[in-house]
């Protein structure tokens, strides 16, 4: 797999940060049960999340060429807030343990989407508000915790996306962020949820609390698998909308 260095020891692997040393893969905001939840809504969505995310997880332990020993969900494992739907609930047990397969031990910390997460119980499963690798720092980023030990911070919950045009055409793409918060480097990952695409940075107002400003944050943008673009900071960048 074509990885890129997003800071000292950590890189992008398609929509994942892989901890090579470590052997660490972090992915962020799945939101498994979203066609469902929008088809109650009355939004029909064809119904292939599930059989998507699984084949985009197969390609990137595929790429990667060794067995992750832990892999960290930063939050937002379900999408629904106060109940768990039938699809939901199906899909979550069926992804968690394709995940287990595939690594050592499964770490998944609870975002604002988790509140049931219960009858996930599994010996290799350790549900948790943050989790350490080193000096690494992951939580899910919509509340700031204790990261008086930390020199990296590794947040999801934004699903930042940035809009690409030519002139013509806009796209709009999944992407990383890499910035600072306080003292520290601040890196937030884009969301697994491959029905919808996210939230523009370009021109939509940030939701996580460690992201204070967007026009200092540096930009890695994935358009498709494994493909990586880097874009610089968003202050220096003149795209078209």
């Amino acid at each position: 797999m074509k990885t890129t260095e997003i800071a000292p020891g950590i890189e992008i692997a398609d929509l994942a940060l892989w901890l090579p040393k470590q052997k660490v893969l972090a992915v962020s905001d799945f939101h498994m049960g979203y066609e469902e939840s929008m088809n109650m809504r009355g939004i029909l969505l064809p119904r292939h999340q599930f059989k998507d995310t699984k084949e985009r997880l197969q390609k990137i332990f595929a790429s990667l060429g060794t067995k992750p020993k832990k892999i960290i969900i930063t939050g937002d494992l379900k999408y629904e807030f106060g109940t768990v739907n039938r699809d939901e609930r199906f899909d979550l047990i069926d992804l968690l343990r394709f995940l287990i397969k595939n690594c050592e031990k499964l770490i998944v910390l609870k975002g604002n989407h988790d509140k049931i997460l219960g009858f996930l119980q599994n010996e290799k499963l350790k549900l948790a508000t943050k989790a350490s690798i080193g000096n690494i720092l992951l939580t899910h980023g919509d509340t700031i915790v204790d990261d008086s030990k930390a020199k990296t911070i590794v947040v999801g919950h934004a699903h930042p996306a940035i809009k690409l045009s030519d002139g013509i055409i806009s796209e709009k793409v999944k992407c990383f962020l890499r910035g600072k918060y306080k003292n520290k480097t601040l890196i937030v990952l884009p969301s697994f949820n491959l029905v919808t695409e996210g939230s523009d940075v370009l021109s939509e107002k940030g939701v996580s609390p460690y992201v204070n400003s967007a026009k200092n944050l540096e930009v890695w943008a994935v358009p498709e698998f494994n493909e990586i673009l880097h874009f610089g900071k968003l202050k220096n960048l003149n795209l078209k909308h």
